[in-house]
């Protein structure tokens, strides 16, 4: 089934269920999810079927004795804070956090309500949790990934396109990853002879006058960390690379499967479904204090060799050997 059709048919079987029945639910759960991408967003999509599909097989049906409110803040971190109070008040048993920044706006909002993050960097450091292994207070999750994966962004680059002396990096800098995973790319640069530029993601138009201006120089190449903004234009951005011919490398499948050249970061998809048993934990009866904050279990390498042909990169076979996935 397709995801839209799953989510429809879902959401649908809440009309279908009879009132009296309805009543009859004596363990009805009620989630709010509050997510970092538009609504119309495919991978947004992809992330909600999988986390719902887990919750069905586990006994929690849409219509049934589950409920869920979606918000969508595409990026936006006073979208992200009026949600947050707008869910709050309808008094969900749970919520669901996409990002650390959506977190950090839920807790502000509650310190009662369990909340379950995912596509999370550095709780710890950033304080949503105490520790990983006992996080405290209302909120557990699953983290995104480790600063360190940045250093792999720009070894890929290198090895995808040798030539690249400069590198672009695309970040939020309101955003906690931004900051951190920057730090890192800065720090291996000189090992790689690379000199970094920063382009601040505040909107895209100022982006893509950024990638324009410093693709007038040669030898150039891209990066572009994880953020809710690059998130939410990321169509334009892979547009503007494309067009200006600069090899360029990604933080998430949803990347390269849009045009992206090189991709490198966690099975997302994975984090929603394991989110999932943790809620299922929670409505049993687990506090989210004691459920230890997990990191992804596995991360994936994808190339689209038929970008990397529209600009005329020949990978070498060395990294197509080790890619998860290759698009022709």
């Amino acid at each position: 089934m397709r995801r839209r059709d799953f989510i429809k048919v879902m959401a649908g079987s809440a009309a279908a269920w009879p009132l009296a029945a309805r009543a009859q639910q004596p363990d009805r759960r009620r989630i709010g999810i509050l997510s970092n991408k538009r609504s119309d967003d495919p991978e947004g999509q992809d992330e909600l079927a999988a986390f719902i599909a887990v919750l069905d097989a586990r006994g929690w049906r849409l219509g049934r004795n589950l409920q869920i409110d979606y918000r969508w803040g595409a990026g936006n971190g006073e979208l992200y804070r009026s949600y947050a109070v707008e869910l709050v008040k309808q008094a969900p048993d749970l919520l669901l956090a996409s990002g650390g920044t959506v977190t950090g706006a839920l807790q502000h909002a509650t310190r009662d309500i369990p909340i379950v993050f995912v596509e999370t960097s550095d709780p710890v450091d950033r304080g949503l949790v105490a520790s990983m292994s006992r996080p405290g207070g209302n909120t557990t999750g699953f983290t995104q990934f480790d600063f360190a994966i940045s250093g792999k962004w720009l070894e890929l680059l290198k090895e995808v396109a040798p030539g690249v002396t400069r590198v672009a990096v695309i970040r939020d800098p309101a955003q906690f990853s931004g900051v951190g995973e920057l730090a890192v790319i800065q720090a291996v640069a000189p090992s790689h002879a690379v000199e970094i530029s920063v382009v601040d993601a505040r909107d895209i138009a100022g982006i893509e006058t950024a990638i324009e201006q410093f693709a007038r120089r040669p030898n150039g190449g891209l990066i572009v960390t994880s953020s809710g903004i690059a998130i939410k234009n990321r169509d334009r951005i892979i547009a503007s690379a494309t067009a200006h011919h600069l090899p360029a490398v990604y933080s998430n499948h949803f990347w390269t499967s849009g045009g992206g050249l090189v991709s490198y970061g966690p099975d997302v998809l994975d984090q929603y479904r394991r989110a999932a048993d943790y809620v299922d934990r929670i409505f049993k009866g687990e506090k989210p204090a004691e459920l230890p904050v997990q990191v992804p279990t596995k991360y994936d390498l994808i190339i689209n060799l038929t970008t990397a042909k529209a600009l005329g990169i020949a990978v070498p076979q060395t990294i197509l050997a080790r890619a998860d996935q290759v698009i022709e």
